[in-house]
């Protein structure tokens, strides 16, 4: 009976098609480290942390619930984690997945983790943002950026199962995604639940939770996760949802974005959702103090000024449209291309 724990490596496990153990992999660990490109460095760091005697990882937050730090994740935890993901994505021994995230960050580092765990053939190459660009073969199951995702839809047609996480899939994207033959999830997660909780199977509205996740939310209606097997600790998250059941919730936008606009309350993301069909620019919904309204609503689009279309706003409310338009020349993003709103803007 194989019992996974983070100090097993199953055996069906392969990197770049090569059946790899425990010690094997510690070897590869050293090289990468002393002659390794720069991208196989951290490789080599994780992989040697993961097998120290240690029960637990130190990993930085990416700041999507608060300030960025560092903590302590359990590799049991990520073990968990990997095993709730091959579930729900019925992943098996021996099937190709694609490594393109840097490991640096938790998806990267996850990526590793799930084949070690489940037995996944790896084919490891270096993170850029035409990832299939240097590989020819197929793939079971791949994950991305949306900005990977954008580069890759000629090539797709090779990917039986991909998620795509990091930041959110734009409706024209999506629209593109589901003209493919693969299945394309969209995945929701942060660092301290060890990369996904649950997934958004493109086409549908809702996030399904992973095997051993449960949701409710707190009086401000934000959601909050109960995944004992990954963290001991009850998640609140700053993310406003519509819970439609313990397992199932719509992500509706982020408390901190809310508006207050002359006493009505006003979520940016509900608003770009109805602009995003008018505009192909990057864009978000932002506000600027105002004395007769406390907030107005701005546009704030990406590149150079252009004349806006006359009907540009008629799905909107009245409150919704915004008061001014503001052009930044290029948006300020995080490593997973999530946009940074309030740097963009200043």
């Amino acid at each position: 009976m194989y019992n996974p724990t983070y100090e097993n490596v199953h055996n069906q496990f392969k990197l770049n098609g090569f059946h790899l153990n425990r010690e094997d992999l510690c070897r590869v660990a050293y090289s990468f480290i002393k002659e390794g490109e720069d991208f196989e460095k951290p490789v080599g760091d994780f992989l040697l942390d993961w097998f120290d005697d240690k029960p637990y990882i130190e990993m930085q937050t990416s700041g999507t619930t608060g300030t960025p730090k560092l903590i302590s994740v359990s590799k049991q935890a990520m073990v968990e984690s990997a095993l709730a993901t091959g579930d729900f994505f019925e992943l098996h021994p021996g099937d190709k997945a694609l490594q393109c995230l840097p490991v640096k960050y938790v998806a990267g580092k996850m990526m590793l983790v799930r084949a070690m765990i489940l037995g996944l053939d790896l084919e490891f190459v270096a993170p850029s943002s035409h990832p299939l660009d240097h590989v020819d073969m197929d793939f079971d199951f791949v994950a991305m950026v949306p900005l990977q995702a954008q580069n890759s839809l000629t090539e797709l047609k090779r990917v039986k199962k991909m998620i795509v996480g990091g930041a959110a899939v734009n409706k024209n994207l999506e629209k593109q995604l589901l003209q493919l033959p693969t299945q394309v999830y969209e995945t929701y997660g942060m660092t301290e639940t060890i990369t996904h909780i649950a997934a958004r199977k493109l086409g549908e509205k809702a996030f399904t939770v992973l095997p051993g996740v449960t949701i409710s939310y707190d009086d401000r209606n934000c959601l909050v996760i109960h995944a004992p097997r990954i963290s001991d600790e009850v998640i609140v998250t700053n993310d406003l949802v519509e819970l439609l059941n313990e397992n199932q919730f719509v992500f509706v936008g982020r408390v901190d974005n809310v508006i207050n606009s002359g006493g009505i309350k006003l979520i940016p993301e509900q608003i770009e959702e109805k602009l995003s069909h008018q505009l192909t620019q990057r864009f978000f919904i932002a506000s600027k103090p105002d004395t007769e309204l406390g907030e107005k609503v701005i546009l704030v689009i990406e590149g150079e000024a252009f004349d806006l279309a006359d009907d540009l706003y008629k799905n909107l409310d009245k409150y919704e449209k915004p008061k001014e338009v503001v052009f930044v020349p290029k948006f300020k993003e995080t490593a997973t291309g999530k946009i940074m709103r309030k740097e963009s803007l200043q």
